[in-house]
């Protein structure tokens, strides 16, 4: 008789790993000749969840958040759960952009991606709000949930705990 195998599906970020990116790309910043006597900043706010990115003009911002960006990736942070916000100008024709990060499955996205477990003949379930747990009668059945999900772009990076 054939085992149930499951696996969970989570979706979140790390924010000692978002904070200690912050901190890296400040310190580049800081470090960088391009910006060196302009009133640059990257501050994060963890209980709105966000990160504010201010910069004298368009191109500045643009760099700071190329820089946070690639901070955040060495630091394995999934930039699909980064939602950049509109660039606003600011107070002395300076700009700010605002980054909201998603952390949690929201209603619609839950429910696609069980559309796309159930659709690959899969249980599916929610759990906690947070994520999912699936399964199937085989462990290649999992993990072929686990490549679907990958393969139909999801706007949100969905890992395994």
């Amino acid at each position: 008789m054939a085992s149930n195998s499951s696996f969970d599906v989570t979706t979140g970020v790390d924010y000692m790993e978002v904070a200690n990116a912050v901190t890296q790309a400040t310190k580049e910043i800081t470090q960088r000749y391009d910006f060196k006597g302009l009133k640059v900043s990257i501050d994060l706010d963890p209980k709105e969840h966000t990160i504010t990115l201010a910069a004298p003009d368009d191109f500045k911002l643009k760099a700071v958040w190329d820089v946070l960006q690639s901070k955040l990736v060495r630091r394995q942070v999934p930039l699909k759960n980064l939602k950049p916000g509109e660039v606003i100008p600011a107070a002395g024709s300076s700009v700010r952009q605002v980054v909201a990060i998603q952390d949690g499955l929201t209603a619609d996205l839950a429910r696609e991606v069980a559309k796309t477990i159930k659709d690959a003949k899969m249980n599916a379930h929610l759990v906690a709000g947070q994520g999912f747990a699936a399964g199937g009668d085989r462990p290649a059945q999992a993990a072929g949930v686990r490549s679907g999900a990958q393969v139909r772009e999801l706007p949100q990076q969905l890992t395994a705990p």
